[in-house]
């Protein structure tokens, strides 16, 4: 969390408000949350929930599972568990939405695509997958302010990420209905896709 605050120059709050808010998540939302953290994502979705709503999170780190059922412990709807996201897995429930933040990218390109058939799997027919990620754009272009940041602070394979068109990949995987958002002078974006 403390890193994100600084990549987005303390801005990261409103824009993590307003990408939740930009997902119309309903009152009775089930919704799946891969690598989900801390709990803090989690915790803004549920300001949208109602009775029946749930957020099922999924991480294999310790302490990020220890932060979030601390963060989460008032909120009886909000469950971690401890699994990967990049293997098969059977939550004995379909979601209606799947949500995956600044995580993705941080993956081999196979690894990404059974994340992505993970996703798939999990959602309900008329579910939607939402991945807020990097945009696709030419590292070259961007600003040098921007660039030495994302240069430095970035592992190796966000720098294959910016270069593929993920809608398209989706769309090929059994993805339709694309709806895009952008921040951060769109180098930032949710990209939201139904399941086919």
């Amino acid at each position: 969390d403390s890193l994100m605050n600084i990549i987005s120059l303390g801005f990261y709050n409103s824009f993590i408000n307003k990408a939740i808010s930009d997902m119309n998540i309903k009152t009775d939302d089930k919704i799946l949350d891969l690598g989900a953290g801390t709990g803090r994502n989690a915790l803004l979705m549920n300001k949208y929930l109602g009775e029946n709503g749930q957020i099922v999170g999924l991480d294999i780190n310790e302490i990020m599972i220890n932060h979030f059922k601390k963060n989460t412990e008032n909120f009886p709807k909000l469950v971690i568990k401890n699994q990967r996201i990049d293997q098969p897995f059977d939550l004995d429930l379909k979601f209606d939405k799947v949500f995956i933040s600044f995580v993705i990218h941080g993956f081999p390109n196979e690894i990404r695509m059974k994340i992505i058939e993970n996703a798939k799997n999990s959602l309900k027919p008329d579910g939607r997958f939402y991945i807020l990620d990097f945009n696709e754009f030419y590292l070259e272009r961007m600003p040098f302010y921007l660039r030495i940041p994302f240069t430095k602070i970035e592992c190796k394979y966000a720098f294959d990420f910016i270069k593929r068109d993920w809608k398209e990949i989706l769309l090929k995987n059994g993805f339709k209905n694309p709806k895009k958002f952008f921040y951060f002078g769109n180098y930032v974006r949710l990209l939201s896709m139904g399941k086919s």
